[in-house]
């Protein structure tokens, strides 16, 4: 049975956690080989020790090296709910995200512009939600009227491929137009317990990737980030 990304973060809220989703990471354009030798699912194993929310994985093979076979693999290898993050223009690559039992889909509306409430309602009738990612207040305009019970503020610009520093200050600023019952998730640029605490004043959760991947303690840091920082 598929677990929503969106139950798992009010879950995590509840045990008193921080609802933290966190990404594997196979190659970044600024950082290069991210695994460093490590098997992904050694990582997503260590994830899930920590009570992560849910898992993150890029199947962007040109700038990300990832892997849509890869994706599959970990929804078949975890309980977690699985996020697919992807330059998605198209419904066949909504059909192929449910059919590889993914939990939730990234939709960039900077990319889909008036498409993204298309895009979003094929989510939902093939039974996966949608992320719906905005980084400006344009952006923003367009994921309110989606419907989606997800939305994405990515601190950096995807349009750059992330290259940019990005800053929780993006978050600060465009959540509050998000005039909507979707919980809000703060994605990339968080880095220490202060981007956490600072994020979560404006979101429901968090997704970091960067700062897990190039950790010398991956778990340590992990658990830090689930257990605390949230109200500092």
């Amino acid at each position: 049975m598929r677990k929503y990304l969106s139950k798992m973060i009010k879950l995590r809220k509840q045990e008193g956690l921080n609802a933290v989703i966190a990404e594997i990471k196979v190659h970044s354009p600024r950082h290069g080989d991210m695994l460093r030798g490590r098997s992904v699912f050694d990582i997503l194993k260590a994830y899930e020790r920590c009570d992560v929310a849910g898992i993150s994985y890029i199947t962007e093979e040109k700038h990300f090296r990832g892997s849509f076979e890869t994706f599959r693999e970990i929804c078949r290898n975890t309980d977690l709910p699985v996020l697919r993050k992807d330059f998605v223009t198209s419904v066949d690559e909504v059909e192929r995200t449910a059919e590889a039992d993914g939990s939730a889909l990234l939709l960039i509306a900077r990319v889909l512009g008036d498409r993204t409430a298309e895009l979003v309602d094929v989510c939902h009738d093939h039974g996966i939600e949608a992320l719906v990612e905005v980084h400006s207040r344009d952006d923003a305009s367009i994921a309110i009227e989606t419907g989606a019970r997800l939305i994405g503020i990515n601190n950096r610009d995807i349009s750059r491929l992330e290259l940019d520093d990005g800053s929780v200050e993006v978050t600060e600023t465009i959540a509050p137009l998000l005039k909507t019952p979707a919980l809000k998730v703060s994605e990339s640029g968080i880095s220490s317990l202060e981007h956490l605490a600072r994020a979560l004043k404006h979101a429901d959760a968090v997704l970091v990737g960067t700062a897990f991947m190039l950790a010398d303690d991956l778990e340590g840091k992990v658990r830090e980030f689930v257990r605390g920082g949230g109200d500092a």
